[in-house]
């Protein structure tokens, strides 16, 4: 299969590291000293174990165009970039190309073959000039939740931290060929992947934890395990969650887990920093509007109430502002 990795960050490098190493002809599209070492030496990916993998064979490019025409495109941008590529995407499509969205929080692509009184809305929030809409056909897109957890280390060097699960399914829940070519590539890549009928709802048991833990540790600068077991910020969490779950509740959503057990989930997995707190201590434009922003939004369309994550928004909202004028990321170290 050809895949073209949009964006060879932690899962974007993740992915194509491991599908190119599978046998599948893999080029990313990246940019500046990260592009420089994709090219030079491969992708090198770090497992959770030491295991060290180097995918030399992927090919690396700035241009979508040289990329051209593929049978799968994997956009791993933030979501807040997205809108920056989307006029390019057409370089990369055939007839049958499948687009995959790994994007953290509630996708711009939410009410896009959705059924029922919100059937096409657009999320102002994640696409507030349609250009998401109008440069990617939702009829291509095919849904994933991501659970692994990586990071780039330095140029050209993905460490994976922890999990290995993949799930997707169809906007509208069909059962189609593609989604299972892609369920087979995931899988022969090393990947564990279910195929659902409603991705939308393992999206929403994701961001439950994104749209609290994420920020929260923004403004904290702690860990997974330290915000959990830390009983104020904990009780905040188990807060913003349960906001979050009324919401999606008023949108059809099923949880199939409970507050408590997303929370233990979370604890479980350490010390543990967010992607916005590593963006935060990079100087990073912070993800806030998929992860946090859009649920006030989908609030906002059902008359639901969120005073936890309307707080929350606003105070990471402005942490980011801060960071963008200062163009300086936040680090806690000791003190002398």
């Amino acid at each position: 299969m050809k895949i073209c990795v949009v964006g060879a960050g932690a899962i974007g490098g993740l992915m194509g590291a491991k599908m190119s190493l599978a046998g599948e002809d893999v080029t990313f599209i990246d940019q500046g000293t990260h592009l420089d070492a994709i090219r030079k030496d491969g992708l090198k990916l770090i497992w959770e174990d030491g295991t060290e993998l180097v995918a030399k064979d992927a090919k690396a490019t700035d241009s979508f165009a040289e990329a051209g025409p593929q049978d799968l495109v994997i956009l791993a941008l933030k979501a807040h970039y997205l809108e920056m590529v989307a006029p390019q995407v057409k370089e990369l499509l055939g007839p049958e190309t499948m687009i995959v969205t790994v994007q953290n929080g509630i996708p711009w692509w939410y009410f896009q073959k959705h059924g029922g009184e919100y059937e096409g809305r657009q999320l102002e929030t994640l696409d507030p000039t349609g250009a998401l809409g109008d440069h990617i056909d939702a009829g291509r897109i095919v849904g994933c939740v991501v659970y692994p957890a990586a990071e780039v280390t330095e140029p050209g060097v993905i460490k994976h931290v922890e999990g290995d699960r993949f799930p997707i399914g169809e906007l509208d829940a069909a059962e189609s060929e593609r989604v299972t070519r892609l369920h087979d590539a995931l899988v022969n890549a090393g990947f564990r992947a279910r195929i659902l009928d409603d991705i939308r709802s393992e999206i929403w048991l994701k961001a439950w934890g994104n749209l609290s833990f994420n920020p929260i540790s923004a403004l904290t600068h702690a860990t997974l395990v330290d915000i959990c077991q830390f009983p104020q910020t904990r009780r905040l969490a188990e807060a913003m969650m349960g906001e979050a779950q009324e919401i999606a509740e008023k949108l059809g959503i099923t949880f199939r887990h409970t507050i408590e057990k997303r929370i233990a989930g979370a604890e479980q997995v350490g010390a543990h920093k967010t992607s916005m707190l590593q963006d935060v201590e990079h100087g990073r434009s912070l993800e806030i509007e998929a992860l946090v922003g859009a649920v006030l939004e989908l609030g906002r369309i059902t008359g639901t109430p969120a005073p936890s994550i309307a707080a929350v928004y606003a105070c990471v909202k402005l942490l980011n502002k801060l960071l963008v004028l200062e163009k300086a990321g936040v680090r806690v170290s000791r003190a002398a």
